[in-house]
């Protein structure tokens, strides 16, 4: 999708989005630990915005964090991302957005592993996945 097709306006995005997406995407909501449709998944592909199918992240750059939701230490390219520091539940946070929807994706935090030392934490309603062939 490219950005002049994006949804004007959020009853557009609510006609293309399942509700629970929607309210993780557009309402910066968040899925239960441990629920999520990518957690465990080990398949090699690319991780795509599910509101616009920008690609995100790698499986390469995909690892096990124990924090209950899909966990990445990069992103596919710096402009795939934006950041918003979030400051809700009087926890200091930064925000992923994708950076060409400017939907939540998750939050990031410096305590992944190497190379990176970054944690990608983000929710599995928000991605879509594409297998490599």
């Amino acid at each position: 999708m490219s950005i002049k097709n994006l949804p004007k306006n959020e009853k557009e995005w609510e006609k293309i989005l399942t509700k629970e997406e929607y309210n993780i995407l557009r309402k910066k909501g968040t899925e239960s630990p441990f629920t999520g449709r990518y957690l465990s998944n080990k398949e090699k592909g690319i991780y795509l915005c599910k509101a616009c199918k920008n690609k995100l992240f790698s499986s390469d750059a995909k690892f096990d964090s124990g924090s209950g939701w899909p966990s990445f230490f990069d992103v596919i390219n710096k402009e795939a991302v934006d950041f918003k520091k979030d400051f809700s539940f009087s926890i200091n946070r930064t925000e992923v957005l994708c950076n060409n929807c400017k939907s939540h994706l998750g939050h990031v935090f410096d305590d992944g592993p190497r190379p990176t030392g970054k944690r990608y934490c983000i929710n599995s309603k928000s991605l879509d996945f594409k297998k490599e062939d």
